[in-house]
């Protein structure tokens, strides 16, 4: 399991290590999205530098109302495995998002009491 931190306003961030098409590890924090049902989400921008696979458009909808997002094949390190997984890439986004799909396979542990943020 990996270890989280909850921010400001009790979101839950993670580390995580996103692989480049040469096969660079770049480490960052990752918020927890329960209310996002993919894999994980990421800025446009930040995306152009992984070089990951295109694989096609989706229209996801969103608190904003439906958006049109470009959907790639990335390369994640998350809790000391690699995954290939759907990366939704859109403009509007300010984090890394995780979302509750990893919560199909990999456990979450949250007590905000004890200051406990595990995820794997």
């Amino acid at each position: 399991m990996i270890g989280g931190y909850f921010g400001e306003r009790k979101q839950l961030f993670f580390e995580i290590e996103l692989i480049t098409a040469d096969g660079l590890i770049l480490p960052v924090d990752a918020l927890l999205d329960t209310g996002f049902t993919g894999f994980m989400a990421i800025n446009t921008q930040d995306l152009d530098s992984l070089q990951w696979e295109y694989i096609d458009k989706e229209i996801l909808r969103t608190a904003q109302g439906e958006v049109n997002f470009k959907r790639y094949l990335g390369r994640v390190i998350l809790d000391g495995k690699e995954y290939e997984v759907p990366v939704y890439a859109g403009d509007e986004l300010t984090e890394v998002l995780l979302g509750s799909e990893w919560l199909e396979f990999l456990p979450l542990v949250v007590n905000f009491l004890e200051g406990v943020l595990m995820l794997g």
